[in-house]
């Protein structure tokens, strides 16, 4: 159902990153970004600038060239910068910067294609592989506390829960697994919504939403009955504000942001600016967001 007060939102202001942004974690006042060309941007929100940034080496390609490496996502605990980056033969390098330190923690040379990584604590990370393989690693003992394969279908999205003891994991197979981050028994799979492709996952007070290459973003809320909005486009982004009454989804070739309400299915308003398909929407309470897209910008709303 459509809200016929529903209106058109334009951002209140833009950061603009050095490189195309792949993935933007927010702690605080402070925003930072990975991009294409192996640089962190740490952003001052409230200054609107970027204050620093981190660097990472430059690697030599599987054509022998020398050139910044790509940084696929990024994570934030405690004053450490977690970091993943391409290598040669899309094998992946892990980083954490602390203390003006960059560190080195998993090179290509381990031969893992390491799609994600995710702070569970000070000393663990969770690492998720193109292949679907999840992976808990004591940073501390440098040793792996489990190694798992929970899909075969490659792996599309991951994502913690607020108090990172939950991990949903969603794959190019359409399904969607609840697990837990510390043993990582699968608690429950979700299934039928999605017929294609998952790329990306937000997961807010019990509600999930998914993104599909089947044009769906899908919806599953404890104790309900799951649903599917039907959609005209590729979906290809999903975000929930932290209690998940406010839920979002990229939808249309016009690349706009509907705001809808996950328990009524009624849509809200528009955030509209983005000019290529969002992949990543953050929250940071229930009035202000952060987007972007596979370009320069960051994008930041506040609902009225």
């Amino acid at each position: 159902m459509t809200n016929i007060y529903a209106k058109d939102i334009s951002p209140t202001f833009k950061l603009k990153s050095v490189g195309f942004v792949n993935d933007f974690v927010i702690h605080q006042n402070y925003l930072y970004a990975a991009n294409d060309l192996g640089v962190v941007d740490v952003f001052d929100i409230k200054k609107r600038k970027i204050i620093k940034q981190i660097i990472l080496p430059t690697i030599i390609n599987d054509m022998d060239k020398l050139i910044t490496p790509n940084i696929l996502s990024v994570d934030y605990i405690d004053g450490k910068i977690l970091m993943v980056s391409m290598g040669k033969k899309a094998y992946s390098n892990v980083w954490i910067y602390e203390n003006n330190e960059l560190k080195n923690i998993i090179n290509e040379e381990k031969k893992l294609a390491i799609k994600e990584a995710r702070f569970i604590d000070g000393t663990k990370i969770v690492f998720g592989t193109l292949g679907s393989e999840v992976i808990l690693r004591d940073t501390t003992e440098n040793y792996n506390i489990y190694k798992t394969h929970i899909s075969y279908s490659a792996l599309g999205d991951m994502l913690l829960s607020s108090d990172k003891k939950e991990m949903i994991i969603v794959d190019e197979g359409g399904e969607v697994k609840l697990i837990d981050a510390i043993s990582s028994k699968v608690k429950k799979i979700y299934k039928g919504q999605n017929v294609d492709n998952i790329f990306h996952v937000a997961y807010k007070n019990g509600v999930i939403l998914t993104a599909g290459q089947d044009r769906r973003m899908a919806v599953y809320i404890k104790n309900q009955k799951p649903y599917y909005i039907k959609n005209d486009f590729l979906v290809y982004c999903v975000g929930l504000s932290p209690s998940a009454k406010v839920g979002v989804f990229s939808s249309g070739e016009e690349n706009y942001l509907q705001l809808f309400n996950p328990e009524t299915k009624e849509f809200k308003d528009r955030l509209v600016g983005h000019k290529t398909p969002p992949n990543n929407i953050v929250f940071i309470n229930e009035k202000e967001l952060f987007s972007s897209d596979a370009r320069r910008e960051i994008f930041y709303w506040r609902l009225d």
